[in-house]
């Protein structure tokens, strides 16, 4: 009995193992961080690449006029071994998603500059690029102190009309999200005082 049982267990796990990772095609991913101070030295700078494509119930709802908002989400903290982490920044930026069958493009939002794109995936493309996003003031982070940047991007199913929310709490294709991407951060100290 105990030997069938195992059996069992191994047959599962080897079943497991072969179906294909939780990360499918409409997954989000993040696929690259940078971050930099800005040319004028007054802020920090966030660049970041994302994979993002959407499940087919996604597609077919941008499709048919439902617009869809993105968040992206930015945490600095300062890691402390005696208390919790120092949470030094925290900010979101929401992109939007949008559909106009009279014109038959594609629009998104990014940051207040909007854009027209013939097809979905040029349009996902361009929502899957963040460029010199200004995250927080300079002064925020102390030079040579190490930091720990945290970065996802994922749908905001607060902002989708309320029967989707409600599919979106059950539905893994209704609440596409990536993990969140850890970096480390350490500031150098200017050049004057070196």
């Amino acid at each position: 009995m105990k030997r069938r049982t195992a059996i069992r267990a191994l047959l599962n796990v080897a079943l497991m193992a072969s179906l294909p990772a939780a990360h499918s095609a409409d997954a989000i991913d993040v696929v690259q961080v940078a971050f930099e101070p800005s040319a004028d030295g007054e802020a920090w700078l966030l660049s970041s690449d994302f994979s993002l494509s959407l499940s087919p119930a996604l597609e077919d709802a941008v499709n048919r006029g439902i617009p869809l908002y993105f968040l992206v989400e930015f945490e600095l903290r300062r890691p402390r071994w005696y208390w919790w982490d120092d949470r030094a920044a925290v900010a979101t930026q929401t992109h939007r998603l949008t559909y106009h069958a009279l014109t038959r493009q594609y629009r998104v939002l990014l940051n207040g500059v909007s854009g027209s794109y013939s097809t979905l995936s040029e349009a996902l493309d361009a929502m899957s690029r963040l460029r010199s996003w200004r995250v927080m003031p300079r002064e925020r982070v102390r030079p040579g102190v190490s930091y720990e940047g945290w970065l996802r991007l994922r749908l905001d199913t607060d902002q989708l009309p309320k029967p989707f929310q409600v599919t979106a709490i059950t539905s893994r294709d209704w609440n596409p999200q990536s993990e969140w991407k850890r970096f480390n951060i350490k500031p150098e100290p200017p050049k004057s005082a070196q």
